[in-house]
């Protein structure tokens, strides 16, 4: 028997799809899996190679206006935080957050790996070993520390259609499209399936089989009262916001979340990308601020990191655009940020400071950013397992997370 235990997750939840209830052994399920609050580490990726330089804009500095004659962010235009960086105008609900220090920035930051294609620094991002193709595992899978008890079927959670490089591994993880698909179809059904893998001889399928009908009757309960975000929070149409609005829902639920992983693409701008960036920010920056108002106290439990595969072209090309590049831009925001503050050495974007003579120059190192996350947030010291090849060590740490 080869059939990972993740994507029968995945698979049999999409196939058990509909309404129905579900059968005693799984109310039982949903019951045990206990109500302690988690420490939550929420990774979001930003798929096509994001601009940090127009998203988070080094306005104090002349040359990326003369990079950018027609694309850059109008000073006049650009939120200032500290009076050489600031926010592009579309991001503005992330201010109060910025405001409050609980949004942190960690500049000219990404992948060492120098690969300009989309799928392998996706990959070697996710996977967390940069160069290596041979990584099985992802990151934020080995990042869940060891688990005291019998740990929740949602203990690791995708939305999404299918799960994510990062959440692959030895732990179990589930991909949810949606909460309100997540559903056994009939009462018998699920019996029969339920006797089926119960009966079994065969120890992975019998617990493959157990853990599936766990997280189906775990999500299945949490559709008995529709929800509504707190405190007004209005998270924006589109897959994205729907994604954080239904993460927040399984924290504040107390069903035993520890990471969660959600995705937005339609960051590769080639051309035009002015107006491009501006819709694409601002469903970005109205969702993080909606799931931020949504969770409330909560967030005081919950760490966001977001990352992009590479950053852009420090020049702008011929068609109002940027080509893919090297270091990025990447945001930290919880109770646990000490934010208020642009993390990292800013290279400068002199011709001698960027990288191959055309890109931002990488200062830090992605891996330094999650791994403290991972250590000082989820308390999982095993860093070198997590980041296999990785130089690990609390001085790399950055200090932005409350030791």
């Amino acid at each position: 028997m080869t059939t990972s235990r993740r994507i029968f997750l995945r698979d049999s939840a999409i196939a058990m799809v509909g309404v129905g209830s579900s059968p005693l052994w799984l109310e039982r399920a949903a019951q045990a899996a206990g109500s302690e609050k988690k420490k939550v580490l929420v990774a979001i990726f930003q798929r096509g190679a994001a601009d940090g330089l127009n998203i988070v804009i080094p306005h104090g500095e002349q040359r990326y206006y003369d990079l950018r004659p027609t694309i850059s962010v109008p000073r006049t235009e650009v939120i200032d935080l500290d009076g050489m960086f600031g926010l592009h105008p579309s991001l503005a609900l992330l201010k109060p957050l910025w405001d409050k220090q609980q949004l942190a920035i960690v500049h000219a930051a990404g992948s060492p790996d120098p690969t300009r294609s989309h799928f392998d620094a996706q990959d070697y991002m996710e996977s967390g070993t940069p160069g290596l193709k041979a990584t099985s595992d992802g990151w934020l899978n080995r990042s869940l520390p060891p688990a005291a008890g019998k740990p929740s079927p949602v203990r690791a959670v995708s939305l999404g259609p299918t799960l994510p490089r990062a959440m692959r591994g030895s732990n179990d993880a589930v991909a949810v499209e949606s909460l309100g698909a997540f559903t056994v179809r009939d009462a018998a059904a699920a019996k029969s399936l339920e006797a089926m893998y119960g009966g079994t001889g065969d120890q992975i399928l019998n617990a493959t089989g157990k853990a599936t009908f766990e997280a189906v009757a775990l999500l299945q309960s949490l559709q008995k009262t529709p929800y509504q975000p707190a405190t007004g929070a209005q998270y924006p149409a589109g897959r994205f916001g729907a994604s954080l609005k239904q993460i927040a829902q399984l924290i504040k639920a107390d069903v035993g979340v520890e990471v969660a992983f959600a995705d937005l693409g339609g960051w590769d701008h080639h051309a035009q990308e002015p107006t491009q960036l501006a819709a694409r920010l601002t469903e970005f920056g109205s969702s993080l601020a909606a799931f931020y108002q949504d969770l409330g106290d909560r967030m005081e439990d919950v760490v966001v990191v977001t990352m992009s595969e590479f950053g852009r072209t420090a020049k702008e090309n011929g068609n109002r655009g940027t080509d893919h590049g090297h270091a990025n831009a990447m945001f930290v925001m919880g109770g646990p940020v000490q934010g208020g503050k642009v993390y990292g050495q800013w290279p400068g974007l002199a011709p001698e400071q960027l990288y191959e003579n055309r890109d931002l120059a990488l200062t830090t190192d992605f891996r330094d950013v999650l791994s403290e996350s991972v250590y000082t947030h989820l308390g999982n010291k095993q860093i070198a397992r997590v980041f296999p090849g990785y130089s690990a060590g609390t001085n790399k740490f950055k200090g932005y997370l409350k030791a």
